[in-house]
């Protein structure tokens, strides 16, 4: 194959030239400092600048991962530390820091969970997965061999337990575990958690909670008290670090105590008044990550706990009712897919504005000319149309006024025959032809 070489030809400019040049280049980008993120299912909230300042403390940012623990007992101590928060917070009897985003996390978790099956001669093999469920649970199921059986939804979009008990009837002992988010992404919080934690536990199978709606529940209830044994939580979402763009992120996980000699290595414990990592544990799964996770995020997510303190609870608070005061303010002008209080999020059925010709997709790249990040979009998959709203806790009564009358306007333009088809209008780029750009990858050709 004949090899082709480009030559790069630069020109000479000054350092404030390239300053200036890179300064309107990050001025074409979206961010949260420049916009409101209505992202559902994400928590794309404010990252307080504190935060970073930590992070970048010359005691933290200039350690190496293989320096001796009696050299970073400060770094230690932060881990163990925030093992005890997330402890507290989650109710669960031990945690471990190390994997480095939510699906790392669900994957280290149901590794666990093979684990404990497989240590006690019992290989269970199907894991039940309701269809209101975060994408990735089926894929971090399917990763450690487990084979996904769909349990659908119920008109209340709750996990309907009827067709629950007939796949725990038909499967029996060949069940491991069900994965379920509580709230789940319909922005809905299941409240028959505790009948189904019966269901399954009676069936000696095992409860995995996925923290990505976390933001919503905290100081409210927790995994460990909804009967679940295995958790993961995502610090680059509910505790403010930054997420976008594919990282960083963490997703540590917690278990319940008879899943404790399971956890990944090493552990971060005191030890005769020294923090150490301790590898001592032979029924681990080994370790999941280099060294020891993403530690510039969890320096942030300690700084956060630690600055909120039991204001944590507050931060539900807000986020539960900023989504329902623009859920019940936008009621008139949309479908709402369920017509009832939500929790952090809620969801749109754009159905039937689609049949007067504006798709979901138009309203969401309409949002972004009154710089709105747009909404995420036909997710989840039992709403066919699907505009997932999701404010945070973070912006104010202000910003959510603003976003409420654009979507207000939104819907009267529809309903006064606009075209969103060519939409954005105003933005660096405008209308991306993305199935070309999926097929296409190289657009020059």
């Amino acid at each position: 194959m004949e090899k082709r070489t480009t030559e790069l030809k630069l020109e000479d400019k000054t350092e404030l030239e390239l300053m200036r040049h890179y300064k309107e280049l990050s001025d074409k980008n979206f961010c949260i400092e420049k916009g409101f993120y209505p992202l559902g299912s994400c928590t794309m909230k404010y990252n307080p600048r504190v935060n970073e300042w930590v992070s970048r403390l010359e005691g933290f940012s200039n350690l190496h991962p293989n320096q001796d623990d009696i050299d970073c007992q400060g770094a230690l101590k932060l881990m163990y530390e925030l093992q005890n928060y997330l402890k507290i917070i989650t109710g669960m009897d031990e945690i471990c820091l190390q994997p480095c985003a939510g699906a790392h996390g669900e994957f280290s978790g149901m590794m666990v969970i093979k684990k404990y099956f497989e240590d006690n001669n019992d290989l269970r093999k199907k894991v039940i997965i309701p269809d209101n469920a975060h994408g990735t649970n089926p894929a971090s199921a399917a990763m450690c061999g487990f084979e996904v059986v769909e349990v659908k939804s119920d008109n209340k979009g709750h996990v309907d337990i009827e067709k629950l008990k007939e796949l725990v009837k038909e499967y029996n002992s060949d069940i491991a575990a069900i994965m379920m988010t509580n709230p789940n992404t319909l922005g809905l919080f299941d409240d028959g958690i505790s009948e189904i934690s019966k269901i399954m536990h009676d069936n000696g199978s095992l409860l995995y909670y996925d923290g990505a709606n976390f933001n919503a529940i905290m100081g409210y209830t927790n995994p460990k008290l909804m009967g679940f044994d295995v958790v993961h939580i995502n610090l680059h979402k509910t505790f403010s670090t930054p997420h976008a763009g594919g990282g960083p992120g963490a997703g540590p996980i917690g278990v319940v105590e008879k899943l404790r000699k399971y956890l990944p290595i090493p552990r971060i414990e005191l030890i005769d008044g020294m923090y150490k990592r301790n590898y001592d544990y032979p029924k681990s799964i080994g370790k999941v990550s280099a060294f020891f996770g993403n530690f510039n995020v969890l320096t942030k997510a300690y700084t956060y706990i630690y600055m909120m303190g039991k204001s944590l609870k507050d931060v539900s608070t807000d986020a539960v009712l900023a989504a329902n005061y623009i859920k019940d303010s936008l009621k008139n002008d949309y479908k709402m897919a369920f017509d009832c209080h939500c929790a952090h999020e809620f969801v749109i059925d754009n159905t039937d504005k689609k049949e007067q010709g504006t798709s979901t997709l138009d309203i969401a790249k309409r949002l972004m000319d009154d710089n709105i990040h747009p909404a995420t979009i036909y997710f989840p998959l039992i709403v066919h149309e699907a505009f997932m709203v999701e404010p945070t806790e973070s912006e104010t009564k202000a910003v959510l006024d603003n976003f409420i009358n654009v979507m207000k306007k939104i819907a009267n333009e529809i309903k006064d025959g606009a075209n969103y088809h060519d939409y954005p209008k105003t933005t660096p780029v405008s209308r991306v032809d993305e199935v070309r750009a999926a097929r296409q990858l190289d657009l020059k050709e």
